[in-house]
């Protein structure tokens, strides 16, 4: 088998007029009919949407295909033929058809539509779907322009452990990492043994790579991060996971301000290669999955944020003649229905709010003047609400232990976290995008476990 001289059929139909003496082409069978003197193969590699027609005269000449049926892979090999009075424009009618592996009659994928829940069940059989084959080409994609768009602004591209002993955001939902035997714990004086363990300390799967990457950037200047962090809340909404990716952003002798600027800016700039280097799947989704999909992005990216600080945010929200499901007053945190009444009825346009209370954000959150604020930044989209969350940190080593005293953190955990302040401060600024929740509202689809090959949720780590 010629594996490596084989043409993507993506790369085929991209030049769909170019008639070819010969080329290998392999996938997998997507529809087949059959008359009486011609078989007609469709065939797809994972490279793009549409599958390749194949045309195979005197079907008695090709000895497998028999054993070609739905869901079998193939290799091809012979001439592509243009037929521009065709909806499919080129088609190839192969010399050679091999078999390379047998696929059953009770093939889970038959050529019908089959529910996102069902799929759900067959993970590792849904990218091979349009629909699941769509999103991780798009995953893909956005995922370089991700580093497409930090590495031409001079970022650096850092890696953040996943393995920590610090529980940045304070909310205690982490995943342990032990190598204790959990049927013979050690205790000393009642309490678990910690330095018994691998890595002689109590360690966790890391909620956020930010720590990691602030002090990459009192070095480096201006880094982010992407990577895989984990919560283990026990929440099975439409908008959760238990793993998922983060992309963060640190920039040092930047302030808050600066901070939106980027975020703003980020966000447009994702918007915008999806529209124009994405159109094949932005045509899908906005064919199958929500038709105001193209629509969305094109205001988002053609309208200025709106900058909102959270009091001001509280005022309208109270004097709003609409009744909401969660009572809204200064010092409670917003809710998705709070966010998207900004963004959708009062201001009509995507919405920064920033500096929340001290209480209801992180620990290394830069403390106001005021003493009662943080400067937190929220970002806001219509539909969704936030999607961007970020701060300025607490460059003042003073002001730091006052946070870490007030949010009843232990101190021998984060003495590293000192040394940046101890030694040759500066102010920076960041914040974190969830790329499932963005994939999500690029996409229009409706459950986060649909942007992500193997979701990650209560109850479920399969495959």
């Amino acid at each position: 088998m010629d594996y490596f001289k084989k043409t993507k059929i993506a790369h085929i139909l991209k030049e769909n007029d170019k008639a070819r003496d010969s080329v290998i082409v392999m996938g997998w069978i997507r529809t087949r009919r059959d008359s009486s003197n011609l078989a007609f193969l469709e065939i797809n590699d994972g490279s793009s949407l549409a599958n390749l027609q194949i045309v195979l005269e005197n079907p008695e000449n090709f000895a497998d295909l028999e054993r070609a049926k739905l869901g079998a892979s193939v290799h091809l090999e012979g001439p592509l033929v243009p037929v521009p009075e065709r909806k499919h424009k080129i088609e190839m009618h192969p010399i050679s058809l091999t078999v390379v592996g047998d696929c059953p009659p009770e093939y889970p994928l038959q050529k019908k539509r089959h529910s996102f829940e069902y799929l759900r069940e067959i993970a590792h059989l849904r990218p091979r779907t349009n629909t699941f084959g769509v999103i991780s080409r798009f995953r893909s994609k956005i995922s370089y322009a991700v580093h497409k768009f930090f590495q031409d602004r001079g970022f650096y591209y850092v890696h953040s452990p996943v393995i920590t002993g610090t529980d940045a955001e304070g909310a205690g939902d982490m995943f342990r990492v032990t190598t204790l035997d959990l049927y013979k714990l050690p205790f000393v004086d009642k309490n678990i043994d910690f330095d018994k363990d691998f890595f002689a300390s109590e360690s966790f799967l890391t909620v956020t790579g930010q720590l990691e990457a602030e002090l990459m950037a009192t070095a480096l200047g201006d880094v982010y991060t992407f990577a895989p962090t984990f919560r283990a809340e026990n929440s099975n909404t439409s908008r959760h996971l238990s793993e998922f990716w983060m992309v963060e952003p640190e920039m040092a002798f930047c302030d808050l301000f600066e901070n939106m600027q980027l975020a703003g800016e980020f966000l447009k700039y994702l918007f915008r290669y999806a529209l124009d280097e994405c159109a094949e799947e932005m045509s899908f989704f906005n064919q199958w999955i929500n038709k105001d999909r193209i629509k969305t992005l094109e205001s988002v990216i053609n309208t200025d944020f709106i900058q909102c600080p959270y009091t001001d945010a509280v005022e309208i929200l109270k004097k709003a003649k609409k009744k909401f499901v969660f009572p809204v007053d200064w010092g409670v945190d917003l809710q998705s229905e709070h966010e998207r009444f900004l963004c959708e009825e009062h201001f009509k346009a995507p919405v920064m709010v920033y500096d929340y209370p001290r209480q209801i954000k992180a620990f290394y959150m830069r403390v106001n003047d005021d003493g009662k604020t943080v400067g937190a930044l929220d970002v806001l989209v219509p539909q969704i609400g936030e999607i961007i969350g970020g701060s300025q940190r607490e460059e003042r080593l003073d002001l730091l232990k006052d946070q870490v005293e007030y949010f009843n953190i232990d101190e021998k955990t984060v003495d590293w976290y000192y040394d940046i302040r101890r030694y040759g401060t500066v102010p920076h600024a960041g914040f974190g995008l969830g790329f499932a929740r963005v994939l999500m509202y690029m996409s229009g689809m409706s459950n986060i476990r649909d942007v992500i090959p193997f979701p990650r949720a209560p109850r479920s780590a399969k495959f």
